[in-house]
């Protein structure tokens, strides 16, 4: 062991090069100025597949994000290799802010919250008129979810030729929601995907559904024939369908006329982190009626001030009906 004197000067002290913690720490951080824009098309194990300048390219979150997740649909800053070459890895710098979220929980009481797609401009929610059969439950959930994140429902009615659409979509009148109903026949000659994509033209549209509706199906008819996905079956036994979409995945229209996302089947639709506050914004015509409404006013409640409101003629009770119903879809499963 080296021993030095009463009186070591500087040249006495050795100090290894390079050693950790030798160089000093900084919380300055790169501004990436030069960094190109992208948008996440899927993300797989750590791996996010972005479109950068027109080009497919591999990515990584950069450390410097911490904990901040990126998801499909997310526009990011993208810095290092951007060839898009085989084996090439970049980095995501920066997520821009989100235009809108759609999330959801695995229950209601499931506190941990996912977020499916970011910046998409509307929410299509795929549900069979038959085999499976429809869950109302299901769809007023999907509603909510789109209303909280800032998202414009349509709704996508599958298997006309099996049976009618009128008595689902009675109890959707009062909400004004946007529709499109196709059947099997329709789909598998083309019809389908000429009335869908017209409502989905200059827009990105996640699409949302339970397994064996023929979310896939629609999808793989919207987009070109080289970026079509798996599709399953529905078991003739128990009605339901395989999962066979397992991650998010973002997909171009034909002729740059929009984007459509396809998420994996859910049999679930956990509300936890939705804001109830945050859904009377979907209602403009009840909207200015909760001034006079108690503090943390449920909307559901005696002294709610929207019963005054409605009386008074400003709004339809029947939205007011509504607009309870779905309020009332976190403390209800899906299936009652």
């Amino acid at each position: 062991m080296r021993r030095y004197g009463k009186n070591p000067d500087e040249d006495d002290i050795r100090v290894r090069p390079n050693r950790k913690g030798n160089r000093p720490r900084t919380h300055i951080r790169p501004k990436h100025e030069d960094a190109a824009e992208g948008m996440v098309l899927t993300v797989d194990r750590g791996r996010l597949t972005c479109l950068v300048d027109g080009r497919t390219v591999m990515a990584m979150k950069a450390r410097e994000l911490g904990r901040k997740a990126a998801v499909v649909g997310d526009r990011v800053a993208v810095v290092g290799d951007l060839s898009g070459a085989k084996d090439t890895l970049a980095r995501i710098v920066r997520i821009e802010k989100r235009t809108s979220v759609l999330r959801r929980t695995a229950d209601d009481d499931d506190p941990y919250e996912r977020v499916v797609v970011a910046n998409a401009d509307q929410l299509a929610i795929v549900t069979a008129l038959a085999d499976p059969e429809p869950r109302p439950r299901m769809i007023d959930r999907c509603l909510v979810a789109a209303f909280d994140g800032g998202l414009t429902p349509l709704l996508v009615l599958t298997k006309s030729d099996l049976a009618p659409p009128d008595k689902l979509l009675e109890l959707y009148g009062d909400l004004h929601i946007p529709y499109v109903v196709t059947s099997r026949g329709e789909l598998e000659d083309g019809d389908a995907a000429d009335v869908v994509r017209a409502e989905l033209a200059g827009k990105v549209t996640a699409f949302v559904g339970h397994s064996g509706v023929g979310k896939t199906t629609l999808v793989n008819a919207l987009v070109p024939p080289e970026r079509r996905r798996t599709v399953g079956h529905v078991n003739a036994v128990t009605g339901r369908g395989r999962h066979t979409t397992t991650s998010a995945l973002a997909l171009p229209l034909p002729d740059d006329e929009g984007w459509v996302v396809d998420t994996p089947g859910v049999r679930s639709f956990g509300l936890h982190h939705v804001d109830p506050s945050r859904v009377i914004h979907a209602f403009p015509d009840l909207e200015s009626g909760t001034e006079n409404c108690p503090r943390a006013c449920s909307h559901d409640e005696p002294d709610c001030g929207l019963d005054a409101w409605v009386a008074a003629g400003h709004s339809d009770p029947a939205r007011l009906y509504s607009l309870r119903r779905l309020l009332a879809t976190r403390e209800r499963h899906e299936g009652d």
